[in-house]
């Protein structure tokens, strides 16, 4: 059945735009056909390098032939950027994470809903081959029964390499917020959604100095914790670990992601690319064995999860990277600090459902 792609506009036009650009026109049901940002000029020179019209974002809303927004602006920006969009009758697709807040987030989710439109988020790196392969292993028994799983982000921080690094370290931001939905998000699609968090958070150093250009020697208050150590309990049954710094000054050794089941161990690849290495070893063994991917999108696929999300407007099924999902995850991410600063468990008052997985056998750039 031929459908008429889905025209989708982008709003925000800084540093991770290009590759929602670059693919968002590979994919069966997606075209980028333009772009806005409140830097009008940046939005139209963005637009000329990639062929699609550049304009202010009040112009991008009124444009009755875009059916979906995605919005690739800065955090503290997100909720209100999707409000105005569904406000303006379209569906929107947003980055991580969803909002900054709880309650920003559930007003995205019941606008949608009352606008019977759909609402999605980033990360899209859990419909890479890697993690597909990953749950595909899972599903089909390989390490048995999971028991827990741990995951590790750790680093020295962004100030030595972002041209603006001054909003990871403001609400919203911190490694938490910047890189745990990737984990999370791969977690509750191996392993179901949780019920319970823990932790500790603190913020280790008040100050950084930015030693990347242009903002060399500019000084950033620290509002977020920097390191945070949490546990999560899993609906399903395993107990989780969860560690996010940009506090490690040297080097680490720490996997990305394990998973420990009652027939063996599996190495996940790094939920924040779509490929990678699958490692197995399972009970009775002596080694590792190296898996291969049984899915696509083992390459840089960003995008994959507004392209789904516009199949799902042209079909009507669920998509996979959907605001359910984003706000189980987001609420998770606020129950670590929540725990860490009362000194208790946090119990989750959300859920979601564990996203489809992709079928076997996928064209490239299709999605069903």
């Amino acid at each position: 059945m031929n459908m008429d792609k889905i025209k989708a506009g982008i709003i925000g036009t800084g540093n991770i735009s290009g590759i929602y650009f670059e693919n968002g026109n590979r994919f069966d049901a997606l075209q980028v056909v333009a772009c806005a940002d409140l830097d009008v000029e940046r939005a139209r020179a963005k637009g000329e390098e990639f062929g699609v019209r550049g304009c202010s974002v009040e112009e991008l809303l009124a444009d009755p032939d875009i059916q979906l927004i995605i919005n690739l602006t800065i955090p503290q920006a997100h909720a209100s950027v999707c409000l105005r969009a569904l406000e303006a009758g379209k569906h929107v697709y947003v980055e991580k994470p969803f909002a900054v807040t709880r309650e920003e987030a559930a007003e995205v989710l019941a606008l949608a809903e009352k606008k019977g439109l759909l609402v999605g988020s980033a990360p899209d790196t859990f419909l890479g081959g890697g993690i597909q392969t990953s749950i595909k292993l899972l599903e089909d028994g390989w390490i048995g029964t999971p028991i827990g799983a741990t995951a590790f982000m750790v680093g020295g921080g962004h100030e030595s390499w972002h041209p603006a690094p001054d909003f990871y370290y403001q609400k919203g931001g911190g490694p938490m917020f910047d890189m745990g939905p990737y984990y999370l998000t791969a977690l509750v699609a191996m392993l179901g959604p949780i019920t319970r968090v823990t932790g500790s958070a603190r913020i280790s150093y008040p100050e950084r100095t930015i030693t990347s250009k242009p903002k060399y020697g500019q000084k950033v208050q620290v509002e977020v914790p920097t390191h945070i150590a949490g546990v999560m309990d899993f609906a399903s049954g395993p107990i989780g670990t969860l560690l996010t710094s940009f506090d490690v000054k040297g080097g680490s050794t720490l996997p990305r992601i394990e998973v420990y089941g009652s027939a063996g161990t599996m190495l996940v690849p790094d939920p924040n690319t779509f490929g990678g290495t699958i490692k197995i070893w399972r009970s009775g063994s002596n080694e590792w064995s190296d898996i291969p991917l049984a899915y696509g999108y083992a390459e840089n696929a960003r995008g994959v999860g507004a392209a789904d999300m516009a199949k799902a407007i042209q079909t009507g099924r669920k998509h996979r990277a959907n605001g359910e999902l984003a706000f189980h995850v987001l609420e998770a991410m606020h129950g670590f600090h929540d725990a860490s600063e009362q000194g208790a468990h946090y119990m989750m008052k959300s859920t979601c459902e564990r996203p489809a997985p992709l079928p076997l056998g996928l064209q490239p750039f299709c999605l069903d």
